[in-house]
């Protein structure tokens, strides 16, 4: 696993920042642009893991950049090029302080707290009598926090707006681009068979004007079920086959880990590190529609470094 990319460390000409997120590593560029790269780093329950998972970082990022160029015409977003399979590079934006967390179907951590007993989240009221992986009637978003350091917190749309995060008619708007955006989403996962079932937008503002940022329809930020069977698994109250990271939750929670003070990760072997690896191939090929071409990581720091140094002098 030595070519998986775990960490970077660069320093580019008009540099002015850095930040190393849970999987991104993001560089400011003369405050005003940013260069986001999408490590092989991998998380769950806000915990980075151990291992890597050799080429995640160009299947998120060229998921990303095709989903990007997909709903340009919904909401224009910061991405501005892609100068290298790993990298996108953008308008830098003041981010929002929550996340538009949509959901389609009952499942996840939402089902987790519908199983408990909840019928209530982020103030949205959910019916009775729903069991796990069953479709909304309509979408519903469930907005959290941005959190620096720790778990995200689910919170409802009046708790944002009291709380002065955003105000009553930009929250809206966002709730509008959030819905055609899973919309959007929705019909392009349909075309290749799969169902979209959840996902999160983040958005910034530029100069008064709302945008699209991060990444989106990922397997990291999203859940796809394989629409071939979901019927039948659905009232046989089976698991669904899914595309997700969800399968790396699972897995972990198997292993007694779930993020939890005192618990450790199990052992991630270069042989299940593999395996998670083709998992995101295949997400990437059947999304997409397209043969995944793996770059050539045989030296892919300095590959990632020239590239994007190329691209900022093409720039100047």
């Amino acid at each position: 696993m030595s070519t998986t990319l775990i960490k970077t460390d660069f320093n580019f000409p008009g540099q002015t920042a850095v930040y190393h997120g849970k999987v991104r590593d993001v560089y400011t560029i003369n405050n005003d642009l940013l260069i986001m790269i999408a490590t092989d780093r991998i998380s769950a329950f806000d915990v980075v893991l151990p291992q890597g998972i050799p080429y995640k970082g160009q299947v998120l990022n060229q998921i990303a950049k095709k989903f990007l160029d997909a709903t340009a015409d919904i909401v224009p977003n910061w991405k501005t090029a892609s100068p290298d399979p790993t990298v996108t590079a953008g308008l830098k934006c003041e981010p929002y302080k929550v996340e538009m967390v949509i959901r389609g179907y009952l499942t996840g951590s939402a089902w987790r707290e519908y199983r408990a007993g909840a019928r209530t989240l982020c103030g949205v009221e959910l019916p009775e009598g729903m069991k796990e992986n069953q479709k909304f009637p309509t979408p519903i978003i469930t907005p959290t926090t941005k959190a620096e350091k720790g778990h995200d917190e689910n919170i409802s749309k009046e708790e944002i707006i009291a709380q002065g995060l955003v105000g009553r008619e930009e929250y809206e708007q966002l709730e509008r681009h959030t819905l055609d955006l899973f919309q959007r989403g929705t019909e392009m996962a349909a075309q290749k068979g799969l169902i979209l079932v959840d996902t999160k937008y983040e958005f910034g503002k530029r100069n008064g004007k709302i945008y699209l940022i991060d990444e989106i329809h990922t397997p990291d930020s999203s859940r796809y079920f394989y629409a071939a069977g979901y019927r039948e698994r659905f009232e046989k109250n089976e698991e669904q086959r899914q595309l997700s990271k969800e399968f790396v939750r699972k897995w972990l929670m198997d292993n007694g880990f779930q993020g939890r003070e005192g618990q450790e990760v199990p052992e991630m072997t270069e042989a299940y590190c593999t395996g998670v690896s083709d998992r995101y191939i295949e997400l990437y090929e059947n999304i997409t529609g397209e043969k995944f071409v793996k770059a050539d990581a045989s030296d892919v720091l300095n590959r990632i470094e020239k590239n994007i140094i190329a691209f900022l002098n093409g720039r100047s």
